[in-house]
């Protein structure tokens, strides 16, 4: 579960199949009790259905957890941390930075630096859209060095400058699902 939206259809699924649950957060669910491996498999067939998956292997629910990390840091907290995200990464998770960045690249076939700066942009775009931020402003907002750096690994992913986004008329952003 990577959006809002996705929380609201694991909810539905669970009422649906009458699964009590303490909380559903981004891609966890914390259920009151254990449930039999009949409901276990319905519930996974559901979610499949919807695009959506029950992981259960060590592996996938660390990056499971990275995903959520990067994603609730970037576009669902006002700061992002003043640490880089590899010491946030490694506190939060309590593992080594080399690590996860290995097992992440091999599992999704993109590094994990990659992806962060995927969804620093997406969220820069977001910020550019709302026109409340100048390029200056977002640039400090996103931990960036400077507005150089941000300009240049905008236009890297994007192919052209955040001045130029900001002025076209077809501003498009890519839905964090897909990133």
């Amino acid at each position: 579960m990577v959006s809002l939206r996705c929380k609201l259809l694991v909810k539905s699924e669970l009422e649906k199949l009458g699964i009590p649950y303490i909380s559903i957060k981004l891609g966890e669910v914390q259920l009151k009790s254990t449930i039999s491996k009949a409901t276990r498999k319905k519930l996974m067939e559901v979610l499949h259905e919807s695009g959506l998956e029950l992981i259960c292997d060590k592996k996938s629910i660390l990056i499971e957890n990275i995903i959520i990390l990067v994603i609730e840091k970037i576009h669902y907290t006002e700061e992002l941390p003043k640490v880089n995200f590899s010491s946030f990464l490694s506190d939060k998770l309590q593992y080594n930075y080399h690590y996860i960045a290995e097992i992440f690249s091999k599992t999704k076939g993109i590094t994990l630096e990659h992806f962060i700066i995927l969804h620093k942009v997406e969220r820069i775009k977001e910020l550019i859209i709302y026109d409340e931020l100048n390029i200056t402003e977002i640039s400090y907002k996103m931990n960036y060095s400077s507005v150089g750096h941000l300009s240049k690994q905008f236009k890297k992913v994007t192919g052209f400058t955040a001045t130029f986004f900001k002025n076209h008329n077809n501003q498009k952003r890519k839905n964090i699902e897909h990133l």
